[in-house]
């Protein structure tokens, strides 16, 4: 008896579901496409940024309205390729460890591997939205990897 009304119930809700029309397939597609040229976009962006150390990414890939929540970096573009060049004064072109990216919408979710000025290593998790191919506004997170960490999990 249960099985023949949880099959029932699977049945019915099956039989419900609307079939997926044209224009859903188009606007399934379109966010698809979005979010792959967003990934693309930050990911070109970070290695040209941060690996090889080129603040003129800055003028190519960020709004000059840029909303900046890192509380060492002032809103704007010109704030933040400021801060870039300090950052990167004598530092050695590299290229980025990505470890995952994801986006959603404007919303692109990206962590990497990076390493310390002693050569330990960093987790990184920035957060960048963006409007029409511009990044608008980012989040990040920083932690340093523990030499002992009290679990069998790698960070990355």
């Amino acid at each position: 008896m249960v099985k023949v009304m949880t099959f029932s119930v699977l049945l019915l809700t099956l039989g419900c579901q609307q079939p997926q029309t044209n224009e859903s397939k188009e606007a399934a597609q379109k966010q698809l496409d979005e979010n792959k040229e967003n990934k693309r976009i930050v990911l070109d962006f970070y290695q040209q940024m941060f690996g090889d150390k080129d603040v003129s990414a800055v003028d190519k890939y960020i709004s000059p309205g840029y909303i900046q929540h890192n509380p060492s970096v002032a809103d704007g573009a010109a704030a933040f390729k400021l801060a870039a060049a300090k950052w990167f004064e004598g530092q050695p072109k590299t290229k980025i460890d990505v470890q995952h990216i994801a986006s959603d919408g404007d919303l692109v979710f990206i962590h990497l591997k990076n390493k310390n000025p002693d050569g330990s290593l960093k987790s990184t998790i920035d957060i960048f939205r963006l409007e029409k191919g511009k990044i608008v506004e980012h989040w990040d997170a920083q932690q340093d990897v523990p030499k002992n960490a009290a679990n069998a999990h790698p960070m990355f």
